[in-house]
């Protein structure tokens, strides 16, 4: 009887055991599986990895439409410029610039006493940089736009996003080397 119970429990043991290596093992690969936003780059053109850290760059302005709230940030370099009267001053944005549009679907705040719309789910994260040398078929700036799949996580290119997607609508602001955002009063 003795033995039956140590054969039972060391049963018991190995039964556990196993369970919990399947489970980590489970968790693990959901872990490595998950997607690094960094490693997702526009054919032949601007990596997610290129703006690094753009979720803690400076605001230059936020907008809405009927469907998305948007906020525009930017890279030190092209804060600078922004500061220093580009484009009004009718000087181009140097080479490095950088700026990220973000945009969320909206929701009405159940929190707020009046009535406000607040980012939702994120929808997608267009990317715009400028580098005469790389792109000088569309006056230095290439565009990329990253759709946001809230189920898995994970950002794509979008099937417009590539280095020129941006450029053939920005042409109407040319005069402002190219960029719409005008950088808001503070």
């Amino acid at each position: 009887m003795f033995d039956k119970r140590l054969l039972s429990s060391r049963s018991l043991r190995i039964v556990s055991a196993a369970a919990l290596g399947i489970a980590l093992a489970v968790l693990g690969a959901r872990v490595f599986a998950a997607q690094d936003k960094y490693t997702v780059r526009v054919p032949n053109g601007l990596a997610f990895s290129d703006f690094r850290g753009y979720e803690n760059w400076q605001v230059v302005a936020v907008s809405q439409t009927e469907e998305l709230l948007k906020v525009e940030v930017a890279n030190p370099t092209m804060i600078a410029a922004y500061r220093a009267g580009i484009p009004d001053n009718g000087k181009p944005f140097p080479d490095g610039s950088r700026v990220a549009k973000i945009e969320w679907k909206p929701k009405k705040s159940t929190e707020a006493p009046f009535s406000v719309r607040v980012p939702d789910t994120l929808q997608d994260v267009f990317f715009i940089e400028k580098n005469s040398k790389k792109f000088p078929d569309t006056k230095g700036w290439a565009y990329a736009a990253f759709d946001y799949d809230p189920a898995s996580d994970t950002f794509k290119p979008d099937a417009t996003g590539v280095v020129t997607c941006g450029f053939a609508c920005h042409t109407r602001v040319a005069a402002r080397d190219y960029i719409f955002t005008a950088y808001g009063k503070r």
